[in-house]
């Protein structure tokens, strides 16, 4: 049963931190329109329509590498927060690299745009960063047993001074 919450705990992590990602890539793809000073007050109603294209941008191209993150972290009860920062950093290389074209004769990625690679570094440790908040605090720790209560004291007996 333990386990059970802890998958609904894993997917709202995930979820949380696909949106966090979604909202670090599209305010930093924007970010040069918005340092624009002639281009006046931005809608709020477009940046919610970029926002929410980022959260299923991201969400589709990371669900494989975080769920094996996700996995190797719960099984061997990794809690560190480093180890989450760096996962993200991966699945965010990954899933910016998936998008480039690699070229099998020279062994090298073609087209890489270091801004863009940088952005989705960024948006992977955020990412982590928050999959950690909610849930990587706490991994492994559905194989613990549940902490029983001490037993009653035997009738007619005091507990002891404190």
């Amino acid at each position: 049963m333990a386990l059970i919450g802890r998958l609904f705990v894993i997917a709202f992590g995930f979820l949380a931190a696909c949106l966090v990602a979604g909202m670090v890539v599209v305010a930093a793809v924007l970010f040069p329109e918005f340092s624009d000073i002639g281009t006046g007050p931005l809608d709020q109603s477009v940046f919610q329509v970029l926002i929410a294209f980022g959260f299923i941008f991201i969400s589709g191209f990371a669900l494989l590498p975080a769920a094996i993150i996700a996995l190797v972290t719960e099984a061997f009860s990794i809690r560190s927060v480093l180890a989450y920062a760096i996962g993200g950093a991966l699945v965010g290389a990954a899933c910016y690299l998936s998008l480039v074209p690699f070229d099998t004769e020279s062994w090298r990625f073609d087209g890489i745009v270091r801004r863009h690679m940088e952005i989705m570094t960024g948006a992977g440790i955020v990412a982590g960063l928050m999959y950690w908040v909610i849930a990587g605090r706490t991994a492994g720790s559905w194989r613990e047993p549940p902490s029983r209560p001490p037993p009653p004291l035997p009738s007619g007996s005091r507990p002891p001074p404190l």
